[in-house]
């Protein structure tokens, strides 16, 4: 049988520097996250499938990794925290009395096409704050999100924040069903401004309407543009999303961090279970989103606890390369002592090394020639 030496494809080792960089980012990110008060927590790499399926809103059944028990129960690999992490809190929190706020790392696992260079394994790090739904909730989140990319050393990134509810409140008004729906969210999730006028023309909807669907692909920029989606419409559930939007900028300002916020109504996201905000985090040298967030409020009935909840994962992979690109250098690993030894002062240096240990210096020891 031929021997395999090399990775599956969409996996890879991390070694050397990188593996020291990754971890050295990784402390740098959970000191965020605990300056905001939120507490570790840890879910299982696999769970039953029941907590991803198709109700829940996560990941197509076709893109998880399934096995089975030996009771014959179907298990997959764990492709995303936010569904895990509700399951954990509706289990062992109280998020309808107070809000709980957690935080995670670890790895997530999605059997995509590697097509387009995606890894299948990727190392996540996030939050989650549980029973909170008011407008400060969201911005803290936010708030949140900018220092994580500061503290890891970027200095030019963008958080752009996008609305369900608005494209949501439109689709209502328009009676479209899933598979209309389904095809206009890929047309302005891809900004074919083209494709979507196509469409409503095809489905001969009232111009005001229309309007608005053609506009939303285009739909993005600095807090100007919540004028423009004002008057796009006046539907009340998307004037209130417009409002919340507002309102959450106003309070994004209060820490200061509005420099890095914009707005993007027509970032729509494939997970099913976002109902208020969504957000992204870009920055240059990686073609992918740093961050990836948004409000959840129905989630958590899934597992019998109703709770509105909002979060955000951070894909330290993508961050990691990011910084590599942009020439943003993590701080170096502490200096390594070596001290050589031979059969004749093999005490001695142990009990140097031992010292020095015991100062906090970093001492390898290594076996040296023998006379």
């Amino acid at each position: 049988m031929q021997r395999i030496f090399h990775t599956p494809e969409g996996v890879r080792d991390i070694y050397n520097g990188e593996c020291m960089q990754k971890h050295q980012l990784q402390e740098k990110l959970l000191k965020v996250f605990h300056r905001y008060g939120y507490e570790e927590i840890e879910t299982p790499t696999f769970e039953y499938f029941e907590v991803f399926s198709q109700e829940v809103g996560t990941i197509p059944s076709k893109d998880l990794y399934k096995f089975f028990d030996q009771e014959g129960n179907t298990l997959v690999l764990r492709p995303d925290f936010t569904p895990s992490v509700s399951r954990a809190c509706a289990t062992y929190f109280s998020p309808d009395r107070e809000v709980v706020n957690l935080c995670y790392t670890g790895n997530t696992f999605i059997n995509n096409s590697s097509f387009r260079g995606r890894l299948k394994e990727n190392t996540q790090m996030g939050v989650e704050r549980i029973g909170d739904e008011s407008p400060e909730g969201d911005g803290e989140i936010l708030a949140m999100t900018v220092e994580c990319c500061l503290e890891a050393g970027l200095k030019e990134f963008q958080v752009s924040i996008g609305q369900v509810d608005y494209f949501k409140s439109l689709l209502k008004e328009a009676g479209l069903d899933q598979e209309g729906e389904e095809r206009l969210r890929s047309l302005i999730s891809q900004k074919n401004y083209f494709g979507v006028d196509e469409l409503v023309r095809e489905w001969g909807l009232k111009e005001s309407l229309a309007n608005a669907f053609r506009e939303l692909p285009q739909l993005f920029g600095p807090v100007e543009v919540l004028d423009k989606a004002r008057s796009l419409t006046d539907n009340p559930c998307a004037l209130q999303a417009v409002s919340r939007l507002q309102e959450i900028y106003d309070i994004l300002k209060l820490y200061g961090y509005e420099k890095y916020i914009t707005f993007d109504f027509g970032m729509l996201s494939k997970y099913n279970y976002y109902t208020g905000i969504i957000f992204q985090a870009y920055t240059y040298g990686t073609g992918e989103p740093l961050v990836k967030g948004g409000r959840y409020n129905e989630l958590l009935r899934h597992f019998g606890k109703p709770a509105a909840s909002i979060g955000f994962a951070i894909v330290v992979d993508t961050l990691l390369l990011a910084l590599s690109r942009q020439n943003i250098e993590l701080p170096g690993d502490q200096e390594r002592q070596i001290i050589f030894y031979t059969s004749k002062n093999r005490d001695e240096a142990i009990k140097k090394a031992q010292e020095l240990r015991a100062q906090g210096k970093c001492v390898a020891l290594r076996p040296g020639k023998e006379e």
